[in-house]
């Protein structure tokens, strides 16, 4: 079958990375405005981010919105929901479907991390071709060339996009990549292209992560590190402290074919999963290059003889949320709502910096909201969904924090909103308070 044609797949991941090289001349999309369906949109949602938009045109402020609605205030975060590439996608995809009623139509996996979206697109008669885990969910001889696949916004591997070629698919029109995450690919080759080995700061599930590392393969040595723990075991073979066969043990699936510990860590060049913590990313970078300097006893002008030099490769919507967020939690809150699909690299960590500061419920929409004393939380580490009793604490004026994703549609958030609202009687109209709000603002 396709995919066992080992010797003709490679060649076509060959014949691929220079064909795919159109991120290295392709310029940034225009940022303009999308056409969302109507069922993820909110008016209520978008009048806020009007308003914000229109007094910080800069983004400089990340101070939250606050909405009093007596009984209860609720702190929004200056960013939040659909980013560009988002919205790209989804546009995309919705226009895909309207314009081929006769074409059977697949995504490669979720075409992003949100469960309204993903329903509604299977609904419409979109299956997915795997799942977030790279199952298979569809056998690849099933497909033919006159099937739509959908590229979706993670992008995908060299090796995927092989077997499509092979299949004789069309890989281009159909492909939603963001740009954001065809800039790390790009920053990745031209680190490569200079002879450093690429360090992905990502996780190695993840659909963007195994895109950047496919492309990066072709390029140069390449390996993942989850965390700055693994960047500091990677540290001993940088050092030269550890062996071969213990290295190949533990990164075992995060390496290229062939690495080599003992000559491919010599030159080194960090980027990132677009969607990981910034500051994690950061700690790793300051990390890894104090140790080469420190081995190599370099001077400030002969670190980039060792140590590649990358700016930050977070896409522009990842920074502005954290961001964002740590001005949310810099106001003193009784405790925060954090919305968003739970398989959300971006939302996950939005999560870990709420809980750092007050007690933090990841949701995913507002049925989770089950009454006044229960919600049902999605806990991070355990990986599961767990009751929460007595979540709203019994005083006459509650403060709660309200942020979600780049994956989370408008709709979500303001339905988490108005159910809020509701548990608390007596409390204002939402839509004036929010009219009041931003006439306030001009």
């Amino acid at each position: 079958m396709v995919v066992s044609m080992k010797e003709d797949q490679d060649e076509t991941i060959l014949k691929l990375r220079f064909a795919t090289g159109r991120t290295e001349k392709r310029n940034f999309k225009k940022m303009k405005s999308f056409s969302i369906p109507s069922l993820f949109k909110s008016e209520l949602i978008s009048r806020v981010k009007d308003v914000r938009r229109a007094g910080d045109k800069l983004k400089k402020n990340f101070k939250p919105s606050i909405f009093d609605f007596g009984p209860v205030e609720i702190l929004l975060s200056r960013h939040f929901g659909f980013c560009y590439g988002v919205e790209n996608a989804v546009e995309t995809a919705y226009k895909i479907i309207e314009e081929n009623p006769d074409k059977r139509i697949f995504l490669l996996s979720e075409m992003i991390h949100n469960p309204a979206v993903n329903a509604d697109l299977q609904d419409l008669g979109v299956k997915f071709v795997q799942d977030t885990a790279g199952n298979q969910l569809v056998p690849w001889e099933y497909l033919t060339k006159d099937d739509i696949v959908i590229i979706p916004a993670f992008g995908t591997t060299l090796e995927i996009h092989a077997i499509l070629d092979k299949i004789g698919i069309d890989l281009y029109s159909y492909d939603t990549t963001c740009p954001f995450v065809e800039k790390v690919w790009n920053r990745a080759s031209q680190i490569g292209k200079n002879q450093y080995t690429v360090v992905v700061h990502g996780k190695p599930s993840h659909e963007e992560t195994k895109a950047t590392f496919s492309h990066s393969q072709v390029v140069t040595p390449t390996i993942i590190v989850k965390d700055l723990e693994q960047a500091k075991q990677l540290a001993y073979y940088i050092r030269k402290e550890k062996t071969a066969e213990e290295f190949y043990k533990e990164f075992a699936g995060q390496y290229s074919q062939g690495f080599n510990p003992e000559t491919d860590l010599t030159r080194i060049g960090v980027v990132n999963q677009t969607t990981m913590l910034a500051l994690d990313t950061q700690e790793i970078v300051e990390y890894l290059k104090g140790e080469i300097v420190r081995f190599y006893q370099l001077e400030p002008s002969q670190v980039t003889s060792h140590f590649a030099d990358t700016r930050d490769t977070l896409c522009y919507a990842t920074n502005d949320n954290q961001s964002a967020t740590y001005g949310l939690i810099e106001e003193e809150a009784d405790f925060a709502i954090i919305a968003g699909g739970y398989n959300s690299s971006n939302t996950s960590h939005l999560v870990d910096l709420c809980q750092e500061k007050l007690p933090s419920y990841f949701i995913k929409s507002a049925e989770k909201l089950i009454s006044n004393k229960e919600i049902l939380h999605f806990n991070n580490k355990l990986k599961e969904e767990v009751l929460i009793q007595d979540y709203i604490p019994n005083k006459s004026k509650v403060r709660v924090l309200l942020t979600c994703g780049a994956s989370c549609p408008d709709a979500v958030i303001e339905e988490i909103l108005r159910k809020l609202v509701s548990f608390f009687p007596g409390a204002k109209e939402i839509d004036e308070v929010v009219e009041i709000w931003a006439l306030a603002q001009v």
